[in-house]
């Protein structure tokens, strides 16, 4: 067994002693760093101390399943990375493959076998592959399993020492605090070897969740979290963390426990030779959301989750107030620390992010516009057993089909176009999902084959069929892939977007949504600025302060702004990134 460093033995003992007092914290140290550095590896002779070398400006991401293309043909993992090499090269450069894992349910975040690839996507010699190349994402499902593991199977059967890794809970126990995101019961009773057991699942009868309670169970996930990184993978998500320590009597989110876990996680990668990013998938409220980046000692990244559908408000809304309200209460992300920002993911369009930020009355407009263009909402269960909304189930492309006073209209494409141009703007590192690169349409036939809400959102393109699509420049994708590209490769050439370059909020009005982004040394000043409404919008340049003596160029048109016109004009839906650098 390794003797980990005096450094980091201290400081994990510090985070074991919180989360597991009765434990021998010496014994458990070691046992950490044996199992995230196995075979005579050693953790570096100093921590990597915080700082913003983590990422630049160039640094974007899309995100994507690994079947997200398929010909029936090839194994869905090259088609992908084919896919990334031909049309997004040096642009995008990283990549989320969501679970690509064996799984049973909920498109692969009910994990059979987190040590092996589904055999359907292709192989770990495919993951690495497109690890060498780009910057890969994974998910580290903490949470729970699948019903039909290795892990739950040796569990009924009351094999050491999976016999204790699940948590059991008296069907008569109160459990109305917890918070959940999903509305099935909270408890299935399942048949075991010691006789009928009730265990808990957050999300659903196929996903069982795991007792942190019980030091094995972090173990076996160290030691997974170890495989991945030897894989390839830079950024590991820690997929539904908020809800893996569970306390009766408690809401069983967010609790110490978690945040210490979280720390310990970030500790060993910040002693890792790796330069692995941690971030936490936490879809709650902006405030519980921040808590997570602790006191620049838990995740390095959070999402953005609050401006999914702050985003989509103001573009359907005509209004920036909400959108501007809550950017100007953001702080800047801390040392070491940066912000994900997305419009769209696998998921729904979140709601919870925005409560709190948008009138509730506001929202029920959104749904309903929502519903209008297509789209499906899922509920989540209350304490009192009532419901409400949990996510918006429709692409984020068709949920800006048009406006709320309007309906559909034909600024769909500008409208979309001016959603990731903002999520490009902002402080933090910008991430898109496949389908809103492709101007993907809601899946119905998807719905209705899986009777899943969310499939909505997570069509499977055939890929021929595709790329036929992109190689015509008069289809809607085509010009979309193209125009997102040009907008991004102007972006990643910015050092004022860096991901903690200066940002502040403009108050131009509500039909503009402003941000001033200045660059770390202070060399470059960005003003980005987007028309949020369907109407022609004309801003004083007073209002921006461009300093007068220097030339400011528009970097999304190349034209130069014409200092002796009062006001800047922008179309519907228009964005500017006005610098002082073209």
């Amino acid at each position: 067994m390794a003797k980990p460093s005096s450094q980091i033995s201290t400081r994990l003992r510090a985070l074991i002693e919180q989360i597991y007092p009765e434990l021998d914290s010496k014994q458990l140290a070691e046992q950490i760093v044996d199992a995230f550095w196995p075979e005579g590896t050693k953790p570096r002779s100093r921590t990597r101390a915080p700082g913003n070398s983590l990422w630049n400006e160039t640094d974007t991401l899309v995100i994507t399943y690994g079947n997200s293309l398929v010909d029936g043909q090839h194994k869905p993992l090259d088609l992908l990375r084919d896919f990334l090499n031909r049309y997004l090269k040096g642009v995008v450069h990283g990549v989320h493959i969501l679970p690509f894992f064996p799984f049973t349910s909920d498109d692969g975040f009910a994990v059979t076998d987190y040590r092996q690839v589904n055999s359907q996507l292709g192989e770990w010699a495919d993951i690495e592959r497109i690890g060498s190349e780009f910057r890969l994402m994974s998910d580290l499902v903490l949470n729970h399993v699948s019903s039909m593991s290795t892990w739950f199977s040796e569990y009924r059967q009351g094999h050491a020492p999976y016999d204790k890794f699940f948590v059991e809970v008296d069907p008569d126990t109160d459990v109305s605090q917890v918070v959940r995101p999903r509305t099935s019961p909270l408890l299935r009773e399942v048949n075991t070897v010691n006789g009928p057991k009730h265990v808990w699942c957050t999300f659903s009868h196929d996903q069982i969740d795991v007792d942190f309670h019980n030091p094995e169970v972090l173990l076996e996930f160290l030691r997974i979290m170890r495989l991945h990184i030897d894989k390839g993978v830079r950024i590991v998500r820690l997929d539904a963390v908020a809800f893996i320590w569970k306390e009766l009597g408690t809401s069983c989110i967010h609790l110490p426990q978690t945040h210490a876990i979280v720390r310990l996680m970030r500790l060993l990668c910040d002693y890792a030779e790796e330069r692995v990013v941690l971030l936490t998938e936490t879809n709650v409220p902006n405030a519980e959301n921040l808590s997570y980046f602790g006191n620049r000692n838990e995740a390095h990244m959070i999402y953005n989750f609050s401006l999914p559908p702050l985003l989509l408000h103001a573009l359907l809304s005509g209004s920036s107030t909400y959108l501007n309200q809550w950017l100007m209460r953001m702080p800047p992300a801390q040392l070491g620390c940066a912000y994900l920002n997305f419009a769209a993911s696998h998921d729904g369009i979140g709601v919870r992010g925005a409560e709190g930020l948008l009138a509730p009355e506001e929202l029920g407009e959104v749904i309903q516009c929502v519903r209008d263009f297509g789209g499906l909402v899922s509920m989540r269960a209350l304490p009192d057993g009532s419901e409400k909304p949990y996510e918006l189930n429709i692409t984020y492309f068709d949920a800006l089909k048009g406006t709320i006073k309007g309906g559909e209209d034909d600024h769909q494409v500008a409208r979309f176009l001016c959603s990731q141009t903002i999520v490009m703007s902002l402080e933090g590192v910008p991430a898109f999902y496949i389908h809103s690169l492709l101007a993907t349409h809601n899946d119905h036939a998807g719905v209705e084959k899986t009777g899943v809400k969310r499939a909505i959102n997570r069509h499977r393109w055939d890929y021929p069929e595709l790329r036929k699509l992109l190689d015509d420049p008069e289809s809607e994708n085509a010009q979309v892939l193209a125009e997102m590209k040009r907008r991004i490769s102007i972006r990643i050439a910015q050092k004022a977007f860096h991901p903690n370059a200066t940002q502040f909020t403009m108050q131009l009005g509500e039909e503009i949504f402003g941000i001033w982004r200045q660059s770390p040394a202070r060399d470059q000043s960005i003003f980005a600025i987007h028309n949020v409404t369907d109407k022609e919008v004309e801003v004083p340049h007073i209002a921006i302060n461009l300093i007068e003596g220097e030339n400011w160029y528009d970097l999304l048109t190349g034209e130069k702004i014409d200092l002796s016109n009062p006001n800047i004009a922008f179309a519907p839906y228009q964005c500017r990134w006005i610098s002082n650098r073209l």
